[in-house]
């Protein structure tokens, strides 16, 4: 079967997508900082790919500002500093909390059950220790906050912010699974009472909540150690990129 142009150029951006995506989150989780390469055969390999998605991938990041691309040497992240992710999580809970607000004078019967739903199973999943279940749980939470707020260009520019966010790791930070589940019942009550103000202001504590455990998760991982970039830097200079 012969695959149309359009189709595998498609596919081939949909895997740059999640190779980018991929490469945030090994960030900003702290597994790879300033001063350490990016080798392209090791993403490819890691993921069971070839090596061209994941070059169009790290152009791409470039392009954010995510990484840099050092001459006859490779790619590697551009620095990030405690308030670069502040700011990012000042963003994202700025756009979460109108969202959280619209949805507050729209939401339907019919959709806060099916976010009581969704906290109970984040609930069951967080007292599992399941982090695939908290992950899940709380992605389809924070979904249907969005879409109830029927703001499209709203949700897309959150959806800007958070890409940058490592989603899928938050699980394995501590204290976050409870806080998550704390500060949502405090979202809720904003949108069962219909109280714009205060689901507004229940999601943007949420979400600043959620920054700051990632910068003491950073700090704990030495991400911004001296010399821990002296190390990286030394590295550097003697050409290894590994």
């Amino acid at each position: 079967m012969t695959v149309a142009p359009e189709q595998a150029l498609g596919r081939r951006r949909q895997l740059s997508d999640e190779v980018a995506a991929y490469v945030r989150e090994l960030i900003m989780s702290g597994q790879v900082g300033h001063g350490e390469f990016l080798r392209l055969e090791r993403i490819a390999d890691d993921l069971g790919i070839s090596v061209t998605p994941v070059r169009e991938a790290l152009l791409s990041l470039r392009g954010e500002g995510f990484v840099t691309l050092e001459p006859r040497r490779g790619f590697m992240p551009a620095p990030l500093t405690r308030q670069d992710v502040q700011d990012l999580f000042e963003a994202q809970a700025y756009f979460a909390g109108e969202l959280a607000a619209r949805a507050a004078e729209r939401i339907t019967e019919a959709e806060l059950e099916s976010l009581t739903r969704t906290q109970a199973l984040l609930e069951q999943a967080s007292e599992a220790r399941d982090s695939e279940a908290i992950e899940r749980a709380n992605h389809q939470f924070h979904r249907v906050v969005n879409l109830c707020a029927d703001s499209p260009k709203t949700a897309w520019l959150l959806r800007l912010v958070v890409r940058y966010a490592p989603r899928r790791f938050y699980s394995t930070i501590q204290g976050w699974s409870q806080a998550s589940v704390d500060d949502h019942h405090l979202v809720l009550a904003g949108l069962r009472a219909g109280d714009a103000g205060a689901a507004r202001q229940a999601m943007r504590a949420h979400i600043r909540h959620a920054g700051t455990l990632l910068v003491v998760h950073l700090e704990a991982q030495g991400f911004w150690d001296d010399r821990a970039g002296g190390d990286r830097i030394k590295n550097l200079q003697k050409g290894d990129t590994t």
